[in-house]
């Protein structure tokens, strides 16, 4: 299984990869000397965005002198902060997060377009408009409502419009809207980033199914689009950036068991056997290098990384839908693996609880604890797969896999199948049931601890199950018919007989389709 997405990309045509990420790491630290930190005015001082008395504002002619409506050619324009903003502060002292609903969503049991019953939830204490890239994707979309009922101007950046609606009682130009474009495309992404002082990077391309196999999409956006949006933000003159990267970047195939920041390096680049985790490995080290670069008009980027797992929650639209269609099509009664193996998970709002805790440790009202960091992100439990999974199986009313097959076979079958969806690409679309690095991803524990998270961010995961998720799924899909045993016979004989003749080639020659003798078993 793989990590959050915000929807397809794909460039328009003739339009290469803009700008590249700086290379190497300024120091970090505070802003220099003399000048007040970002995100928040020292006391004593007029909040950020505004001069001090007798002085004129940044960007501003002093008096009596003709204001500059242009900046010099070949510079961007200095960035302005929006207009009614909402008040800056802080979450009142003891207003702790378990007590709370989860933030930027109504209760559990209610959809994420559902309309919330107010604005509950205390404004952030830091941002003022944000830019969410991905934002017409699912976790995307969830972390701009949170924002927005906080009271942030939100613009939401995807190629394709978000499924969702933004609650009426805020959808309005002050607060939130969501805005075409592509994070390959320079001038639109610095369009989109007028007076936005956070950038949140959720856009990503290739992390499960048939997009997997699409090497140069995912490494133009993953790779490319990632230096333009740290381009972007240093001429914009955007003092944060939080990246949403993924576990993958430490896991290859080779067992982890409750790994941290620290003792688990970045899986060699060379090794990984998809795409979409090498560049993601690249895009969070880009990230990570751009911290501390100088701004500009005065100030420094600071940048982090979260780590999350594959994500659930209410209306899920990239997991969830896809293992219920193979288990209508009955192709979901096998299961491989050791019942020991381990693996994360993470609700969708515990992911934006991280992100909005991650913005502000990024401000001077936080020291700037996360400048430069990475943090794994997961709801605090370990489980097993098709464990848990079985809610799912119970209330569709179908049997839990109970064919056990070698991982070796699972794993050889899911090179068959990338084989012919490759192979068959021009002529139909097949997609894979199976991945090689999804096979892994079932097959090989890999836990991560969030104990940097919770003493650094102040994240506290709220508890939910994944059978609320299924419930939410039930209710709200129409009931489809169920298929015929016929096909699921047609297709597991198919597997075996794929599995086999790709056994036969395996011990022939170890170097068949990249697997060689221990490296991942």
């Amino acid at each position: 299984m793989a990590q959050p997405k915000a929807g397809g990309l794909t460039a328009p045509q003739g339009q290469p990869p803009q700008g590249q990420a700086p290379q190497g790491q300024p120091p970090q630290g505070r802003a220099p000397q003399g000048q007040p930190p970002q995100g928040r005015a020292p006391q004593g001082q007029p909040p950020q965005g505004q001069a001090p008395q007798g002085q004129s504002p940044q960007g501003q002619a002093p008096q009596g002198q003709a204001p500059q409506s242009q900046a010099p050619q070949g510079q961007p324009p200095q960035r302005q902060a929006p207009q009614n903003q909402p008040p800056q502060g802080q979450v009142p002292q003891g207003q702790g997060r378990q007590s709370q609903p989860p933030q930027g969503q109504a209760p559990q049991s209610q959809a994420p377009n559902s309309k919330p019953k107010e604005q509950e939830e205390p404004p952030h204490p830091s941002i003022q408009k944000a830019l969410v890239t991905g934002g017409g994707g699912y976790f995307g979309f969830n972390l701009g409502s949170s924002l927005v009922r906080k009271g942030v101007s939100v613009v939401l950046l995807d190629i394709q419009r978000p499924k969702w609606e933004l609650p009426k009682e805020l959808h309005s130009s002050r607060y939130g809207w969501d805005y075409l474009g592509d994070i390959r495309d320079g001038e639109a992404l610095y369009r989109a980033c007028e007076g936005v002082d956070c950038v949140f990077h959720v856009a990503s391309y290739g992390m499960s199914g048939a997009e997997k196999l699409h090497k140069e999409q995912i490494e133009s956006v993953n790779i490319g689009g990632t230096k333009i949006v740290i381009n972007v933000c240093i001429k914009r003159q955007i003092p944060r950036l939080i990246y949403t990267s993924t576990v993958n970047v430490a896991f290859g195939g080779k067992p982890i068991e409750q790994g941290d920041e620290d003792s688990v390096p970045y899986f060699p680049l060379e090794k990984h056997i998809d795409h979409y985790s090498r560049t993601k490995a690249i895009a969070d080290q880009l990230i990570l290098t751009s911290n501390g670069t100088p701004l500009p008009g005065g100030g420094t980027l600071r940048t982090c990384v979260l780590r999350p797992p594959g994500i659930y929650g209410p209306e899920e639209q990239r997991h969830l839908p896809r293992v219920v269609g193979s288990i209508r099509k009955r192709l979901f009664t096998f299961k491989f693996g050791d019942p020991r193996t381990r693996m994360n998970w993470v609700h969708v709002q515990n992911l934006v609880q991280a992100h909005l805790l991650a913005a502000e440790a990024l401000s001077a009202n936080k020291s700037y604890i996360a400048s430069g960091q990475a943090y794994y992100i997961n709801d605090g439990e370990s489980v097993n797969l098709f464990e848990w999974m079985s809610p799912l199986f119970d209330k569709m009313g179908y049997s839990r896999p109970w064919i056990q097959i070698p991982t070796s076979l699972a794993y050889l079958a899911a090179a068959g199948m990338e084989y012919f969806h490759l192979a068959l690409k021009p002529i139909c679309d097949l997609p894979p049931l199976l991945t090689r690095s999804e096979v892994w991803s079932i097959a090989v524990t890999h836990t991560f601890q969030i104990r940097k998270a919770r003493d650094q961010l102040g994240y506290i995961p709220e508890k939910f199950t994944f059978a609320d998720s299924v419930d939410h799924h039930i209710q709200t899909r129409p009931k489809q018919q169920r298929h015929s045993p016929g096909l699921l016979r047609f297709l597991m004989a198919l597997i075996c007989l794929l599995g086999a003749l790709l056994l036969s080639l395996y011990f022939l020659d170890p170097s068949f389709l990249g697997l060689s003798h221990g490296n991942h078993m």
